[in-house]
């Protein structure tokens, strides 16, 4: 495994893990998360398609039967994955927002063997048992529940689109190239945004906690959005998809440390041991599903590994 690859995947987790404690200041400024994330995927979809148009500017040429990809890429993942992010993360402390996205490994692994009917390694059904379990231990389920509602099915909204995200990757692998997918598909999202929420009526001037709003926003859009898809990607040709999989855990435990030093959300001990179990077992999800991969457009996508 190059440390080239190792390096780029370690960035893209650090720097999607700050995404959430950029946004929840703004949110509680009281810009909605529909107009945050408008604003967020606007600024990136300019900054990606400049990109890809300069360094490949083949991979944006579409045919009328491949727009279908970028559409549902755009809807699942540059849509739906942040924005019900953010909405739980309005609602809930940023680290259970993010805990309850990373159990779209599982709802992956579910769609392939019932779904595809395809039979997975044994491993995958024990690492699926024990994240359960960590999810249920972080949302201390055996006391009278103290988590709001919305901000949870928020937030399991939110792994099912990250979950259609991983599969639409991995289709975008064998049809088209994935950094062409990624700028448009980050194009559709701006405009199905923009006619939601337009970004350019965001009130920029006000102030949060940590900052304007415009710097927020500023470092969420080119930071934790482009630059972190492009590392993502990149870190790709070097390493597994197993490997970058395991890489991308560490985006929860970034977002958990911020989430307490920055806004003094902390868990409690009990949900701190239940976060490690639940990604102890997203982690043997991940590696044992993926492990006949040799390579993937999305960061930790499980694959088949025995048809049956």
């Amino acid at each position: 495994m190059s440390v080239r690859g190792t390096s780029l995947a370690v960035l893209s987790a650090l720097l999607f893990g700050m995404s959430g404690v950029l946004a929840k200041p703004v949110m509680a400024a009281g810009v909605s998360p529909t107009a945050v994330t408008s604003a967020r995927i606007g600024v990136s979809a300019v900054l990606l398609l400049v990109f890809v148009a300069l360094v490949r500017p083949r991979a944006l040429r579409f045919t009328r039967r491949e727009w279908g990809l970028p559409l549902a890429y755009g809807l699942f993942g540059v849509v739906g994955t942040p924005l019900l992010f953010f909405v739980a993360a309005s609602r809930v402390p940023v680290s259970i927002a993010m805990l309850l996205e990373f159990t779209a490994p599982v709802l992956v692994a579910l769609w392939v063997r019932f779904v595809r009917r395809v039979r997975l390694a044994p491993a995958v059904w024990w690492g699926i048992a024990v994240a359960l379990l960590g999810l249920a231990v972080v949302g201390e389920v055996w006391r009278t529940p103290t988590l709001d509602a919305v901000g949870v099915l928020a937030g399991l909204g939110s792994a099912v689109c990250t979950a259609g995200y991983y599969l639409l990757g991995e289709r975008a692998a064998d049809r088209h190239d994935p950094l062409g997918v990624l700028a448009a598909g980050m194009v559709v999202g701006a405009v199905l945004l923009a006619v939601a929420s337009p970004p350019w009526l965001v009130p920029l001037s006000r102030d949060t906690d940590l900052g304007p709003v415009w710097l927020l926003l500023a470092v969420l859009a080119f930071a934790a959005t482009a630059v972190a898809y492009l590392a993502g990607i990149m870190s790709l040709r070097h390493v597994p998809s197993s490997a970058a999989s395991v890489i991308g855990l560490v985006e929860p435990v970034v977002a958990t440390v911020l989430a307490w030093w920055l806004l003094a959300e902390a868990l409690s001990a009990a949900q701190v041991a239940g976060a490690v179990v639940l990604l102890a077992g997203a982690a043997v999800v991940q590696v044992a599903s993926s492990r006949a991969a040799t390579g993937s457009p999305g960061p930790g996508l499980p694959v088949e590994v025995t048809r049956g």
